[in-house]
């Protein structure tokens, strides 16, 4: 069955974007995850274990929705897909990418900086777009100011996220979700140190539902 990614994000607002070193710690790590509250992973291929820690979580955890992100070329979308991803992320909006994940039929979200790239993602037919680096982007005034003429478009934000700026985000009427990871922080990953990353997703959940 095709992930309703959209009525995933409303529901979480908040999906967990994490970089793993060690493909052995997928499982523990998703555990925490569903523990604390937030049974949705973003598993970036910024890291040679990204495919394995991937299939590792969605064969162990089946309530857990694991997704791959810094999705960069379709032979990344397959890799991800086969390993079990049920939904796609990438920096920016590549054709060929959204293309392959038509082709797969996984869902997409396509990074956004600019309103020519909106376009670029509508013409694809994405209608919900990761807004990035979104602090470095201009934060939520450019948020507003590209929300403002595509008016169908939902956003996600990812980049420079915090606790501090969570709740400013998530009150904008177009902004279905946000993505971060001061709760799934690498050097507690590496040090195994799990409990940790459930009491953060607790607290992140919480704060998220305010």
């Amino acid at each position: 069955m095709p992930t309703d990614l959209l009525g995933l994000l409303l529901r979480h607002r908040l999906v967990p974007v994490i970089a793993l070193n060690d493909a052995g710690h997928a499982e523990p790590l998703g555990r925490a995850l569903v523990a604390g509250g937030l049974p949705i992973a973003e598993i970036t291929f910024r890291t040679a274990a990204a495919a394995d820690a991937i299939h590792r979580m969605a064969t162990a955890l089946p309530e857990l929705v694991v997704g791959a992100g810094t999705v960069l070329t379709p032979a990344q979308v397959d890799a991800a897909v086969d390993a079990g991803a049920r939904f796609i992320v990438s920096p920016g909006t590549s054709a060929r990418v959204l293309a392959r994940c038509a082709e797969r039929g996984v869902p997409a979200l396509p990074g956004v900086a600019t309103a020519t790239d909106i376009m670029a993602a509508l013409d694809h037919g994405a209608e919900i777009v990761k807004f990035f680096p979104a602090e470095a982007a201009g934060g939520l005034p450019v948020l507003k100011a590209l929300a403002a003429p595509f008016g169908q478009v939902r956003f996600v934000p990812t980049g420079g996220i915090t606790p501090g700026n969570l709740a400013s985000y998530l009150a904008h009427p177009k902004v279905v979700a946000c993505g971060g990871t001061w709760m799934v922080k690498t050097d507690v990953i590496d040090r195994g140190a799990f409990d940790e990353v459930e009491d953060a997703v607790r607290e992140a959940v919480v704060l998220a539902a305010r």
